[in-house]
This record gives C-alpha cells, structure tokens and sequence, in this order.
C-alpha cells in the first residue's frame, strides 16, 4: 500500500501554529472547556479516570450520536479519533483493489489518495461553479456503473460551502441503488449553516449507507479529536474491529467532552455560537471580495467557514499560497489540493480583527501581482 502525499494536510500541520494569521481553517474558532462546561461539571471533569474507554466509544456517547440520526442506535454507530479516521476505516472495509469510486468534486482529500492506496480507481464527478457548485445528474449516471463500490460525497460541501438539494440527493441514492453501491456521506459539516436551517442527514435514505461525522467543524471542538461513522449494525461491528489494528479506543477525556457536547441543551447552545461567528464575519469577508472587483469569483457559501474563491491573477494557486506565506505571514489554501488551480479557500471562522487583520495581509500580496487576465 503506497500513499501519495497529502498535500493539504502536511501544509497545515507545518504551517498553522506558525504563521501570524492563519485563515486556513475550515471550523470555526475552538471553545475552552470552560466555554463548554460549567463550573460543577469541570469540577467532575478532574476527577475523571484517565482509562481506555470501550474502543468503539463509551455507549453514552454511541446513543448521543444515534440521537442525531432518527432510527439509529447506539449499535449502529463507531466513534473514531476524528471524522478522518471515520472516513479512513469506512474506506479501508468497502474498498477493494479493482473498485471504481466514485468521488463527488471538489471535496476533502484525503479519500483521493486512500482510495487510489487502496488500489481501486476514482471516478471524478464534478460540481458545477456555474450552477452554484451544483451536481450533474447526467455526469453522475454516467459515472456510476457495474464496478462501482461507492459514491462519496460531503455534505455541506468542503470547499465550496454548498449544500446538495433534495434532488441531488435523490439522484445519489438512486445513482448508488441501480448498481448496489454503497455511499459514503461525510457530514462533518452539518450544523454549520449560514441561515440556521440544519442540513438535511443522508441517514436514512438508503440501506447500504455510510454517514461521517464529528465534533471538528460546526462546533468549533477539534482538539477533541471525535468523529463517528453511523451505519447498519452489522458494519459498525466490522468498522469496530478495524479500530482495534489503529488507534483503539477515543480519549477518556475527549469521550467525556463529547457526550456534554452532544446534550441536547448544550449541542444547541454550541450551534448557536457557530451561526454567530458565521454571520459576523461573512459579511468582513464578502466585502473584502468586492472590493476587489472582478479579481474574483465567489458563490456564497451556505454552510461552513469556508469560501472558495476563483481568481483572475496569472499565477500557480500553490506559488501565491506560498508568497503569501513567506511574506506576509498569512495561509490559506491553495486549490491545488483539491486538484483545481485558479482557486483558494478562504477560512472565516476566527474571530473578526484576525480575519480583518488576515485579509489586509492577503492584499499587500495582491496588490503587486501583475494584472488579472481579461
């Protein structure tokens, strides 16, 4: 098994706690434990065992997640050491060498290369910019075919913020269902809408069904490292044991911190502090987009703190991301890492002056480059 390198990944984890404004994210600013607990319960939190907890998550937080899924239960679900390792067992059980994937574009990554590793074949099925970053039914039909293991796709959509319609769903699972394919839903983003309105789950849609999630993205807790992947029973049994090769079990602690997220109360509370943070700095940002003019392309994004960006300037995605870096002290993400040049993601999840203070850093870089093409 041969990895190709993850580009996006290495790039963040080299540069974010270096830098002196990092708009690279896709959360949204981290919570404290005292933002998330009160005193009384981080009283108890101290006292907590520092133990392995049950390896597929302690059952409470099982149940807290199958809450979020109507039907499921606490069987039907296996917490992961984030939403990547979620996606990474759900790849490493379905995917065989031979299989064609099909990949909803552009997306996160990392089940490009894990899918190529694993030697099966991606089969790209592209969102469309023109459309609002909409999906092709023709393109996904043709796509999909007698070799097809799986469809994957994120939902709200990581880069583009976009949020598949009732009828692209639809199309998905009757896509998938022809051919018998299963169909990975990471959901990592769900929460994390701009207009309060939670996207619609997957779950439930479909019997071969694969849904991630995780505390990461909308909630603004991604030092818990908690992700899940819900799913029939019998597959959260085989998901489990994939977890006993790796990682074992999820922290004592994260387990801990994730079932008080995951209160209903408190869940509702974290949201609305996401939505907040959504709506205050959205507009710093789409105004410093036009007062750029035409230097780009924006289509609002309607859920995470991501915007993806066309631009006009002629140069490479990865060079300006570099520039950007090494003179001003500012990352980004270039669209190289979601195979598209002439592109950037732009986090807006951080508090209001450092996104301010991130863009006008962006501009004494923009500022020099030669012309936009016409």
């Amino acid at each position: 098994m041969k990895l190709e390198p993850f580009e996006m990944e290495r790039m963040q984890s080299t540069w974010e706690n270096r830098v002196a404004h990092n708009l690279s994210e896709s959360g949204v600013h981290p919570m404290t434990v005292e933002e998330l607990l009160g005193p009384e319960e981080r009283a108890e939190l101290m006292r907590e065992r520092l133990v392995y907890v049950q390896s597929n998550g302690t059952e409470e937080l099982r149940a807290a997640v199958a809450h979020l899924h109507p039907g499921a239960r606490a069987e039907n679900v296996t917490v992961a050491n984030g939403t990547a390792e979620a996606n990474f067992i759900a790849a490493w059980r379905l995917v065989e060498p031979g299989d064609e994937v099909v990949l909803v574009l552009p997306n996160y990554m990392q089940l490009w290369g894990l899918v190529r590793a694993l030697g099966a074949t991606v089969v790209p099925v592209r969102l469309r910019e023109e459309t609002g970053w909409g999906l092709d039914a023709g393109e996904l039909g043709r796509a999909v075919g007698s070799r097809t293991r799986l469809i994957a796709v994120c939902n709200p959509n990581n880069p583009t913020g976009a949020i598949l319609s009732d009828a692209e769903r639809k199309e998905i699972v009757a896509a998938a269902g022809r051919h018998g394919a299963w169909i990975l839903a990471d959901e990592v983003y769900r929460g994390a809408e701009r207009d309060g309105q939670e996207t619609a789950s997957l779950w439930g849609a479909y019997d071969r069904l694969l849904v991630t999630g995780g505390l990461s993205k909308a909630y603004g807790l991604p030092g818990l490292r908690v992700g899940w992947v819900v799913g029939p029973a019998g597959m959260a049994g085989e998901l489990w044991a994939r977890k006993d090769y790796i990682t074992i079990s999820p922290g004592a602690l994260s387990d801990r911190l994730a079932r008080a997220a995951l209160r209903p109360d408190l869940r509702a509370r974290i949201l609305s502090r996401t939505r907040r943070i959504l709506a205050e700095n959205y507009p710093v940002l789409e105004r410093w987009v036009q007062r750029r003019g035409d230097s780009f392309r924006l289509v609002p994004p309607r859920a995470g703190a991501i915007a993806y960006l066309g631009y006009a300037w002629p140069v490479n995605s990865t060079e300006l991301v570099t520039r950007l870096r090494e003179e001003q002290s500012v990352l980004i993400v270039p669209g190289d890492h979601f195979g598209m040049d002439g592109f950037l993601r732009i986090g807006f999840g951080n508090e209001p002056g450092e996104l301010r203070a991130g863009l006008e850093r962006i501009d004494a870089v923009l500022d020099r480059l030669p012309a936009p093409a016409a």
